[in-house]
């Protein structure tokens, strides 16, 4: 199952706040899931730079398929919105990595 990790971005640090990010994927990884994490198109942002409306809506467009949604702390206009579209396509959202379940996983024999 695939989880959009969603979070401030620009306020108060877009190093900080990816880091941030790139923490909490890694932990919901550990769970079994599959992170997309939005944060990481600060590399493409480098090398091709694009307007705030751009971002918007490519991660919307992942968003579309990810199963679920973790919104993570912080003050984030871009999150909020990511939040309501889950909501509206009925999507879970979590708001604290800890209540996430932990998916099991079969072993092959």
């Amino acid at each position: 199952m695939r989880i959009f990790i969603s979070g401030p971005y620009a306020n108060p640090d877009p190093v900080v706040n990816t880091r941030n990010a790139i923490l909490a994927g890694d932990e919901v990884a550990q769970l079994g899931y599959i992170p997309f994490i939005p944060h990481l198109n600060i590399q493409w942002h480098m090398v091709c730079p694009h307007n705030p409306d751009f971002w918007y809506e490519y991660d919307l467009k992942w968003l579309d398929i990810c199963d679920m949604i973790l919104r993570l702390p912080g003050e984030s206009f871009g999150a909020d919105r990511e939040v309501e579209y889950a909501i509206s396509k009925k999507k879970k959202v979590f708001y604290d990595i800890r209540k996430i379940p932990r998916i099991s996983r079969k072993k092959k024999t």
